[in-house]
């Protein structure tokens, strides 16, 4: 799958994301419009991307729709936070000694 992802185009990738987030706007029971009434964006915005028609929804309005569906925590997964590299913890622990 991983070598699957990068041979697909950006446009594809958001096509998916746009389907995938009508799934989860769904399963959590939200319609478009309570989604727009929640984000600030307009519904045609909102089923433009979901049924992959526009693939030029900004990084800021992909936040706010996940915020609408309370599931703003699910951009930790994006980039999740780097754990120390063993380089910095070994200068971390001569520093201590």
């Amino acid at each position: 799958m991983y070598t699957e992802l990068y041979e697909q185009s950006g446009s594809d990738i958001i096509q998916q994301l746009g389907k995938r987030y009508s799934d989860y706007r769904k399963r959590m029971g939200y319609t478009q419009k309570e989604v727009a009434e929640k984000s600030g964006l307009s519904v045609f915005t909102i089923s433009s991307f979901e049924n992959g028609s526009s693939t030029g929804v900004t990084f800021a309005s992909f936040i706010k729709l996940l915020r609408a569906i309370d599931s703003l925590d699910e951009i930790e997964k994006l980039l999740p936070e780097l754990p120390e590299s063993p380089r910095a913890l070994f200068k971390k622990q001569q520093k201590e000694k």
